[in-house]
């Protein structure tokens, strides 16, 4: 379509105005809001810059290190997620403008749209997500129109960093494809793939490296063997809530309820319904989060704003947007006042008073590591605000494995002193400190010993067996570290290996390695095979084994996938 240029003018003024609101909104919000949790865990992330990381691919950790090296606090590590927000509305702008989309109703919509105010500062994956993803659909829709070279290149750029941002944005390109099978036979498309798999290959390096730690963790330890109703039913609400609190709901009847009219809307309509209707269906997996499918709202939102500039729509819907989008202005503008009732509810404290945690910690530890059992959150809390890398995540059996089991940090910990940090008394007699996050129990471990590097794998993840009966589990225990590992015990640090079957977050039965296991000592980047022998659980039903290797004073750290063991 043709735009006229009062046209562009008249609503570009809108559009500058809106721009520069939502860059000043979210930058209050970055200088008064603490960091998140996964915030400062991907800030550790940035201090240790690579090709992948546990959980994510790296482009969070270089969104970070950009901003984090101009200056060290809520605004630096969020800096760029500011500029490639307000980047992002204005491109998704452009895409919208060449269907005359109103920009009155533009800046309703989008700013009624919950989950783009959360990546508008948050600084997770989802962030470079959301601006790779606009930009797919910007240069996709040119590409349509204009079969060059040029844009298969920079659509492969675009293609390799949404893969280097999140391994969501692969759904995107499936969905994509399915809504334009005649793509394929553009000569210049096959350069897409080809420069996308060729930059995203160190990735694939890196996962080949480390035994393929992602692809592990989101497809087989996310997975629950269990079907639970409320992960569907919770689903629903979660995605209206995202879409707009009050609105939401009509978007995707509106958006989603009208025939495609070019490929461009095509590709929109198959990726917003495609994304909503796949993570629907891994609700029968486990929990899945509402964020989990910001990249199917870019496409409701603009279909939603086609139509409305094609179609009638109800005369309530107008005044509905704009108390929905001021509804949200208001709550952002509270949580960065901290209002107190804010502060103090489960979901939002977690932004607060950690900065203060952080330095009353460090007054009793000192400079020397800490050691927090049972998540990477307040670990990265604690590196952040101290602006090091004194802190240690020790995951134990109850958790999950994270970036801190490949991290060098567990390596400077061996054999020297650290600060044991438990929100409950520990084995040793502890410190009760009273601090801004509640009591803390901390005692102090004069010889750190943990194994939380050491993988071990077996070659049956799904078991059963009768009750009592014996068994003989044949492991592979690898270590991927560069000095060699020895389980060598003495009377004042026993090591052991123990097999725990847990269900419902309690430890029923637990089969230790016979003292054999202490002679063991593993090579660096070698393996060695070992066979734990015990008993089956007592009791029938299904259990959840975990492979654990224990030290004084810890609980036993998280060494194995889950094995699936039924007791029949």
């Amino acid at each position: 379509m043709t735009l006229s240029t009062p046209y562009k003018n008249a609503q570009n003024k809108y559009i500058l105005f809106f721009l520069l609101g939502w860059t000043l909104l979210n930058i209050l919000q970055a200088c008064t809001l603490g960091i998140h949790s996964d915030e400062a865990y991907y800030w550790v992330y940035s201090r240790f810059l690579d090709w992948g990381y546990f959980d994510h691919p790296p482009m969070v950790a270089v969104f970070i290190r950009i901003g984090d090296s101009i200056i060290h606090n809520e605004f630096g590590l969020r800096l760029m997620t500011i500029i490639s927000s307000t980047i992002s509305m204005y491109v998704l702008w452009l895409i919208a403008r060449k269907y005359l989309v109103s920009a009155r109703w533009f800046i309703l919509v989008v700013t009624g749209t919950l989950i783009f105010h959360i990546y508008g500062f948050s600084t997770t994956p989802d962030a470079p997500l959301l601006l790779f993803t606009i930009l797919f659909y910007y240069f996709y829709q040119q590409y349509l129109d204009n079969d060059s070279w040029g844009l298969a290149a920079i659509l492969g750029l675009v293609v390799a960093c949404l893969l280097y941002s999140k391994y969501h944005g692969l759904l995107l390109i499936i969905f994509t494809l399915a809504a334009n099978i005649g793509i394929f036979k553009r000569g210049t498309f096959w350069l897409i793939p080809i420069l996308a798999l060729t930059l995203f290959a160190p990735h694939l390096l890196w996962q080949v490296n480390h035994g393929y730690p992602s692809v592990n963790y989101h497809l087989f330890e996310r997975s629950s063997e269990t079907y639970e109703f409320a992960h569907t039913y919770l689903y629903i609400p979660g995605q209206l809530l995202m879409a707009g609190p009050l609105v939401g709901w009509f978007w995707f009847y509106y958006g989603l309820g009208r025939r495609s009219t070019d490929l461009f809307t095509r590709c929109l309509l198959v990726n917003s319904a495609g994304i909503y209707v796949f993570f629907l269906l891994n609700t029968a997996k486990g929990n899945v989060q509402p964020h989990w499918t910001l990249i199917g709202f870019v496409p409701l939102v603009l279909l939603v704003l086609i139509r409305l500039q094609k179609d009638a729509y109800p005369k309530w819907l107008f005044n509905l947007a704009v108390i929905n989008a001021a509804l949200i202005i208001v709550f952002r503008l509270m949580l960065a006042a901290g209002l107190p009732f804010l502060k103090n509810a489960n979901a939002f404290k977690s932004y607060y008073r950690f900065d203060k945690w952080s330095r009353q910690i460090k007054q009793k530890a000192g400079n020397h590591h800490i050691i927090i059992e049972g998540g990477f959150q307040l670990p990265s809390k604690y590196n952040f605000y101290t602006n090091s890398l004194k802190g240690f995540a020790y995951d134990d059996v109850f958790y999950r494995r994270t970036q801190y089991d490949i991290w060098p940090i567990e390596d400077s910990l061996q054999h020297q002193k650290a600060y044991y940090l438990s929100p409950y008394p520990t084995a040793l007699k502890a410190d009760t400190l009273h601090t801004a996050d509640g009591i803390w129990y901390g005692a102090w471990v004069h010889d750190v010993r943990t194994f939380q590097k050491i993988d071990i794998r077996t070659d049956n993840y799904k078991v059963k067996a009768n009750p009592q009966q014996p068994l003989s589990l044949k492991l592979q225990l690898l270590n991927p570290g560069n000095s060699a590992a020895n389980f060598k015990a003495t009377p004042e640090q026993p090591v052991e290996l123990r097999a725990c079957f847990y269900k419902n977050d309690s430890l029923l039965h637990v089969i230790t390695a016979k003292p054999d296991f202490n002679q063991i000592s593993i090579p660096a980047h070698q393996q060695i095979n070992y066979t734990l022998q015990g008993q089956a659980p007592v009791a029938k039903g299904r259990y959840m084994l975990i492979f654990s290797i224990r030290t004084k004073p810890f609980p036993g750290g998280r060494n194995s996938r889950i094995v699936n063991f039924t007791v029949q």
